[in-house]
């Protein structure tokens, strides 16, 4: 019996926690169509967290997954945010607005965030999972003995190492398409960018823990692909984005379903942290911001968020966070349940993946 055979869980597919797109109803409607939905609270305090798991909890009786940013705390540095802050005033002149006096760290990383620990230990989600690296030895050893399944992102043969030494159940094997933030435990480090199927295949080679495929994953065929490279399951993210459950708003949406979709691109400068998303007003803006000087994530963040705001307000929506994979031109509007069970018969025509 494997993990998701415990958890309840009857399809292949996890819907990715995408903080700030995911919603508990759209966590809800993919644990009810049989897959196994997610919420990602990094970017929350514990107290709106546990109001998500809440609302999670009166939609549906499935399982679910509550999703975790390990990043190494941010090291402020008041010289090179100030110096950040003056390349980005143009911007923010360009709205008739100023950037922020100075920059903070909008949230904590789970590694020191007592109070988001206390009430998972507390409220007992079914399914944790962890971005960026992994808390410390005895915060996982505590979920476990509260009855979570554990998951964890690797993009790469050296971290998925690390996920199974540290006895997480599961790893999410991130391929260089996948939309969003790298999980990278190391932004610093050298990336050896591998694409979802040769990760995919390398740690179910590699590790005796079970892999899950994520990167690019659109439609019911990247299942069964997914499937037959040997993954348990596929965590799809931009495949979620369109659904009415989600909380993308209406010029993420629109920057979806439009050429920009045919072109994704890597920037650091909007969060200070690589990730993944449409090509947009900030993501040409980047293409002139050294990733040296970008401050550290979060922090970067709080600076790009600012802009965004500045900029919706003026009528200019294309200063956001609009992540997304590779994968982004066959996205589909649909809504979460209807979308799932067009997945399972897609993949269910391009064969089960399964000798």
């Amino acid at each position: 019996m494997t993990a998701l055979d415990r958890l309840g869980i009857a399809l292949p597919i996890i819907q990715a926690p995408m903080a700030g797109t995911s919603t508990p109803a759209l966590a809800a409607a993919v644990s009810n169509a049989g897959g196994l939905g997610s919420i990602g609270v990094g970017a929350v305090g514990a107290q709106d967290a546990q109001a998500m798991i809440a609302a999670i909890r009166t939609a549906s009786n499935g399982s679910f997954n509550v999703n975790l940013f390990c990043n190494a705390p941010a090291v402020p540095d008041p010289e090179r945010e100030r110096a950040w802050l003056d390349r980005l005033a143009p911007e923010f002149a360009r709205f008739g607005a100023q950037p922020p006096a100075a920059l903070r760290e909008i949230y904590p990383s789970f590694v020191e965030n007592d109070a988001m620990f206390a009430m998972l230990l507390d409220q007992r989600p079914p399914v944790v999972s962890f971005h960026f690296g992994l808390p410390p030895g005895d915060r996982i050893a505590a979920l476990r003995d509260a009855g979570a399944v554990l998951l964890a992102t690797a993009t790469s043969l050296d971290e998925g190492r690390l996920v199974a030494a540290a006895g997480i159940d599961m790893v999410v094997a991130q391929g260089y398409e996948a939309g969003g933030h790298r999980g990278v435990f190391d932004p610093h480090a050298a990336d050896a960018r591998l694409g979802t199927m040769a990760l995919t295949r390398l740690l179910v080679r590699e590790l005796e823990v079970p892999v899950i495929a994520a990167g690019a994953i659109m439609d019911g065929a990247g299942i069964a692909a997914a499937l037959v490279l040997g993954a348990v399951a596929a965590q799809m993210g931009t495949a979620f984005i369109g659904c009415p459950e989600s909380q993308a708003d209406s010029d993420y949406r629109a920057a979806l379903f439009s050429p920009a979709a045919e072109r994704t691109m890597i920037v650091s400068a909007i969060s200070g942290r690589p990730a993944r998303c449409l090509a947009n007003r900030f993501t040409a803006l980047a293409v002139d911001l050294p990733v040296a000087d970008t401050p550290d994530y979060p922090i970067a963040y709080d600076a790009g968020k600012a802009l965004n705001l500045a900029a919706k307000a003026a009528g200019e929506g294309g200063y956001g966070a609009q992540w997304a994979g590779q994968g982004a031109p066959f996205a589909r509007s649909l809504p979460a349940a209807e979308l799932v069970a067009i997945l399972m018969r897609e993949r269910d025509q391009a064969g089960s993946g399964r000798e």
